[in-house]
Parts: structure tokens; C-alpha cells; sequence
């Protein structure tokens, strides 16, 4: 089924799969998909992705992040910020902290797609994607003391 707008096509994919605990997911491949996959494995949100298919048939299969305990979906939510309607640029001023930095914003810049944290690294501006953020896990220093 073809799609106009491939972003959104790939984050309902994803979403969907998540919502049913499946181990994999297939997406059309563009050079946009393939990013935006690689941006995801890179931050620990999807275990990995690799092309399948030839020619106009090919397509990603994504293979989804769980907790092991309960198979939780380590993606908690995916939304689309900028949409083909309404386009939402930010300049690096501007760039969003999601959940003060426990999720990522994936930015399209000038130069390629990037995370929120990446692009204000690099001080770049560019179209706001969208958002995602999961029970991601973290290590607590070990001399940090905690007290009610």
C-alpha cells in the first residue's frame, strides 16, 4: 500500500507492533526510514533493523526493544510533531528537552537526521520530526545516597 507520508506510516508500524508485543516490524525502505531507524537503534529504542527485499520490494524489518520482564516495550510513546500540513521548525535556541532528557526529538538538519541532544551539540536548526520516550534504563552511581 503506498503511502504519502512515510514518517508517519513508520511510527504506527512501530506503534502498532509494540502494542501487540510483536519481535518485529516491516517498513517500506527510504533513505528517511533507514535514518530514522538508525537514529533509533543508536539511542537503545529498537534492538537493530536490516533490509530485506529487492528492488521497489524492499523494505526494513525492524526488530522492537523489550524489558525482559513482562515484555514491556521499551518505546512508551511515538508522536508525530512535524506533519506534510504543517511543517514545525525549531532553531537550536529552540530545540525541545522531552521529559527534561529521558526522550529524544529526532531533528532533520542540513546535516542528516539527529537527535535533539546531537543537533544542539553540533548547534544545527531544522524540522522537528517527532518525539519518542520509553522506560529506558539507566545505572545509578554507586555513591549516590538516596534519603526520604
Amino acid at each position: 500500500m503506498a503511502t504519502n507520508d512515510t514518517i508517519s506510516d513508520m511510527l504506527t508500524r512501530i506503534r502498532n507492533a509494540c502494542a501487540v508485543r510483536h519481535p518485529t516490524t516491516i517498513v517500506p525502505t527510504t533513505r528517511m526510514t533507514r535514518s530514522i531507524a538508525k537514529v533509533l537503534q543508536e539511542e537503545g529504542f529498537i534492538e537493530g533493523f536490516e533490509e530485506a527485499g529487492e528492488g521497489v520490494k524492499k523494505h526494513l524489518v525492524i526488530s522492537l526493544k523489550y524489558k525482559s520482564r513482562g515484555r514491556q516495550p521499551i518505546i512508551n510513546t511515538l508522536k508525530r510533531v512535524s506533519k506534510p500540513g504543517l511543517r514545525v521548525y525549531s532553531n537550536r535556541k529552540d530545540l525541545p528537552r522531552v521529559l527534561g532528557g529521558i526522550g529524544i526529538a529526532i531533528i532533520s538538519t542540513s546535516k542528516g537526521i539527529m537527535t535533539d541532544r546531537e543537533a544542539r551539540r553540533q548547534k544545527r536548526r531544522g524540522e522537528r520530526f517527532f518525539v519518542t520516550f520509553g522506560k529506558q534504563t539507566f545505572n545509578i552511581p554507586k555513591n549516590l545516597v538516596i534519603t526520604h
